[in-house]
């Protein structure tokens, strides 16, 4: 193996999946602000995960509804006037409406 290759900052960390509400120990050089205090009773870094093997479909067989409509709209109040949208207008070409 070579050497110096893998970051010597390694430390035990919190995994947190904020959907399913279930946390566990495990290692890893990712920066965080946040700590918080594991059943073990010592306080460790925390890492929130927004989906792990405990929220996501595949593992637990049930589907979860996800606002893609509110992240559409978001999207497109933030870049629907964007210099490339006001060219494809201009050319005369319809601009791309909602399904």
């Amino acid at each position: 193996m070579q050497k110096e290759l893998h970051p010597e900052s390694y430390r035990k960390v919190i995994f947190r999946d904020i959907n399913a509400n279930v946390s566990w120990l495990g290692k890893s050089c990712a920066k965080t602000r946040d700590t918080d205090t594991f059943e073990d009773g010592n306080e460790y870094p925390l890492i929130k995960l927004e989906i792990s093997s405990e929220s996501h479909p595949f593992f637990t067989g049930k589907m979860q509804f996800v606002d893609t409509a509110g992240r559409i709209d978001k999207f497109n109040k933030k870049f629907g006037k964007s210099r490339f949208a006001k060219k494809t207008e201009e050319e005369g070409e319809p601009a791309q409406e909602e399904a």
